[in-house]
């Protein structure tokens, strides 16, 4: 290290100039780390001239300043908050004309910007890379006069070496950051898409988002088209949620962006008309739309108590960002909104059933000579089977067995409407056949597209042991009598299709012990894992095994046999077990 007197290097030898040049290059190339890089600079620059004072001033064409990235010997306020215009002090008029400026007496210079009292020679050399201004290399000394014009010459050759190292390093550092930020998305990407709770998404992407730029203040506003706003649905400040107000489309920055489309950056909000006080002390802000399926669906705000604080990486980490945070936040606001119809659903489901309950009775009536027994399995909250019992004033009784068209809430409610009709005619009509025509009537007149009804009718005569029947389309009865299956034939076009149509009687006579079993499709139309239907043959076997058992546990042996066969039901499975007394 030189001695504090006016003795500067001189290089005796033009070889030896060259060889420190060499020197200068080595170590401006040895390293791409920022920090390092400058540290070095002032190592190898202490070796040739004095100085009490040393900084490294990188300029931002953004800010248009200069501010200190490095230094030896100046205060730390005055490094953390010096910030040098373009023409200002000695090192900004450097950086302005782009051209060395050596004061031998910074008293009687009135740009200089006083540092220390003490200080007396100044030389400030502008860093030139790429015809772009990269910063300043400023030192200072206590000693008057100590710096020469050869000093100057010399420093100008170290500060065009240092210069393009600095731009590499910056530009690395770039590169480096941009890199990082892409792997950060690539490995956010899916951990955003596979998160379908809005609130619990919203709160990751601040987290994320707080990883990669240190914001002060952070919120989603998502578009609200009935409004005509956008609503506030995640609001933070300091790590604590907060809420406000909604913002109408085309108002604050906010709407500025998502009626533009693009990305508003506001270095200082105080200038800026637009700008909606949320938070205190905001001074900076950047708003990005986000655009799913080109459709602006909402609005990332980021704001800072620094002016000018977000940068051009910033904006455009965020529009990187942006993308896969309006794909995720849709979704996750369409499943919101799924869930919320389901719910609803699920609500009206759910009374249909406790209404169901009332049309379909889980407890047959007492009926004078038969023993009868119902389970009802629906496919899905309610059914679109059907079933009744009807006394006449005569000690008949009407058994009505049918099934609608379809699954869910549409079979439920046309199955109703049967219901209804059958409860209304049943007592004006004795007779099967001429319940059937007059219910077919009725629903023809009420014709629902692609909906129809088979159903089978039953009048039992308790005096003579007879049951009279009428059939609509319906599966025909099982009956089991001493262990064996009797084949009932009764047939007829479902009810609802066509007009004016007749239906037949069969009668047939029962015996004590008969067992009568009337089952929907879904029943024996179950299938296997292989495709297979749990069919016909299948469902007499087990009446055959258990026909001697009572009804209700006739039903139970075929709802079990069922599940074994298939846990996954198909349709609606309904049994209606009668045995006479």
């Amino acid at each position: 290290m030189p001695s504090p007197a006016k003795s500067p290097v001189q290089f005796r030898e033009r070889s030896d100039l060259l060889d420190f040049l060499l020197e200068v290059a080595g170590v401006t190339t040895e390293t791409l780390d920022l920090d390092r890089l400058l540290a070095n600079v002032s190592d190898i620059i202490r070796k040739v001239l004095h100085y009490e004072l040393f900084a490294i001033l990188l300029y931002s064409e953004r800010r248009r300043d200069l501010r200190i990235r490095y230094s030896v010997g100046h205060r730390e306020e005055v490094v953390r908050n010096l910030a040098i215009n373009l023409g200002e002090g000695i090192t900004g008029t450097a950086a302005l004309k782009r051209e060395p400026i050596l004061v031998t007496d910074v008293r009687s210079d009135p740009r200089y910007l006083s540092a220390v009292d003490a200080v007396r020679t100044e030389l400030a050399v502008p860093m030139i890379a790429r015809q772009k201004l990269v910063g300043v290399i400023d030192v200072q000394s206590t000693i008057p006069g100590v710096y020469t014009e050869y000093d100057r010459a010399l420093l100008r050759l170290i500060a065009a070496r240092v210069a393009i190292a600095i731009d590499n390093a910056r530009l690395y550092r770039r590169v480096e950051r941009q890199n990082r930020t892409l792997k950060t998305l690539a490995s956010i990407s899916h951990e955003f898409s596979s998160i379908l709770d809005l609130d619990e998404l919203l709160g990751k992407i601040a987290r994320t988002v707080r990883g990669l730029i240190n914001y002060d203040a952070f919120s989603i506003l998502l578009v609200d088209e009935q409004r005509k706003a956008l609503r506030h649905r995640f609001s933070i400040r300091w790590d604590q949620r907060v809420d406000i107000d909604n913002i109408p489309l085309g108002k604050g920055i906010t709407g500025a962006a998502a009626e533009s489309r693009e990305v508003v950056r506001v270095d200082d909000t105080t200038q800026d008309p637009r700008y909606i006080a949320s938070h205190p002390d905001i001074l900076s802000e950047v708003a990005v739309p986000l655009i799913a399926k080109d459709r602006v669906v909402g609005v990332m705000d980021l704001e800072s108590d620094r002016i000018g604080y977000f940068t051009e990486d910033h904006v455009r980490t965020l529009a990187l960002l942006a993308p896969q945070i309006a794909t995720s936040v849709e979704n996750a606001r369409l499943y919101e909104e799924i869930a919320t119809r389901e719910r609803a659903m699920e609500e009206d489901l759910r009374a249909a059933r406790d209404l169901q309950t009332v049309l379909l009775p889980t407890r047959a009536p007492e009926v004078e000579g038969l023993e009868i027994a119902i389970g009802l399995r629906p496919a899905r909250e309610i059914s679109g089977d059907i079933y009744d019992f009807y006394e006449h004033k005569d000690d008949h009784a009407v058994v009505a067995f049918g099934d609608v068209s379809g699954k869910g809430a549409a079979a439920a409610l046309y199955g109703g409407l049967v219901s209804g009709l059958l409860r209304t005619l049943a007592p004006r009509h004795r007779n099967p056949a001429e319940l059937m025509r007059a219910l077919n009537e009725a629903l023809i007149g009420r014709k629902v597209d692609a909906r129809y009804v088979t159903l089978l009718v039953m009048l039992w005569h308790h005096h003579s042991s007879e049951f009279t029947m009428a059939n609509a389309g319906a599966l025909p009865p099982l009956v089991c009598r001493s262990g064996e299956i009797l084949k009932l034939r009764v047939e007829g076009v479902p009810l609802g299709l066509l007009d004016s149509r007749d239906y037949e009687e069969v009668t047939f006579q029962a015996q004590p012990g008969d067992i009568l079993v009337l089952y929907s499709d879904g029943i024996t139309d179950q299938q296997n894992e292989t495709g297979k239907e749990y069919g016909r043959a299948r469902l007499s076997q087990v009446i055959r095994e258990t026909c001697r058992r009572a009804p209700q546990e006739i039903v139970e042996a075929i709802f079990a046999d069922s599940d074994r066969y298939s846990p996954v039901p198909f349709d609606d499975r309904t049994v209606l077990v009668i045995r006479v007394r």
